[in-house]
């Protein structure tokens, strides 16, 4: 299946824009409840306006989240982002770390988003799990699991580690693209044939009610 799906999508890759090693840590912390394209309309002020760990540990806690309200659960968000700088500051140099170890010790920063981070920045193997992965794992039958931990360790038992890099990637990108979670596109799908497609439920038209197919016979004739 990830062979075809790479066959399928060769240019998969993270679709958070970012330059800097903080500016992809700040971007995965909005991005929690919020698309990718939400979280890059957003950043480009952002990163103007902090472009250090220094500067976004020294941001006012309200214009913080004026910047960046739209992305949703802004309060919480500003609240992570300042104390994920202060504790880089404090303990980093000011710098960013590369393993998810030391990344998950940040404030603000789970497993999932400490992974998501790690692998761009090559500080080791991992597939973190996030909703569009879990939905595909269970459907695809990779995991009976609903936890994205455990759903993770499921996953990285099924591949070398040198493919879970891209397997997050493309999993990502085949939840958004194709296996929706309501109405998966199944026709055309690129591993639709092995694919066990469980518990998928599509939705169906809406039937058109007796009346009104014949009122619109008769107008046709």
């Amino acid at each position: 299946m990830i062979a075809r799906l790479d066959a399928e999508m060769p240019n998969a890759k993270i679709e958070l824009g970012y330059r800097t090693p903080l500016e992809l840590l700040v971007s995965v912390i909005l991005s929690a409840q919020c698309t990718d394209r939400r979280v890059n309309m957003v950043t480009p002020a952002l990163f103007a306006r902090y472009p250090t760990a220094e500067a976004y540990a020294r941001a006012s806690r309200r214009e913080l989240e004026g910047l960046i309200k739209t992305c949703g659960l802004y309060r919480s968000k500003a609240k992570s982002i300042i104390a994920m700088a202060l504790a880089l500051v404090r303990h980093h140099g000011g710098r960013v770390p590369v393993t998810r170890a030391e990344l998950q010790t940040l404030p603000g920063v789970g497993r999932k988003s400490a992974g998501v981070v790690s692998i761009h920045l090559g500080g080791g193997a991992a597939l973190p799990v996030d909703t569009h992965i879990r939905r595909l794992a269970y459907r695809l039958g990779f995991s009976r699991q609903r936890d994205p931990d455990k759903v993770e360790v499921d996953l990285s038992a099924l591949l070398p580690s040198e493919l879970w890099a891209k397997a997050h990637q493309l999993l990502i990108w085949h939840g958004r693209r194709t296996c929706f979670a309501r109405s998966p596109q199944c026709e055309g799908c690129a591993v639709a044939d092995l694919c066990p497609q469980i518990e998928v439920r599509k939705v169906r038209p809406t039937p058109v009610p007796r009346l009104a197919r014949s009122s619109a016979a008769s107008s046709a004739s």
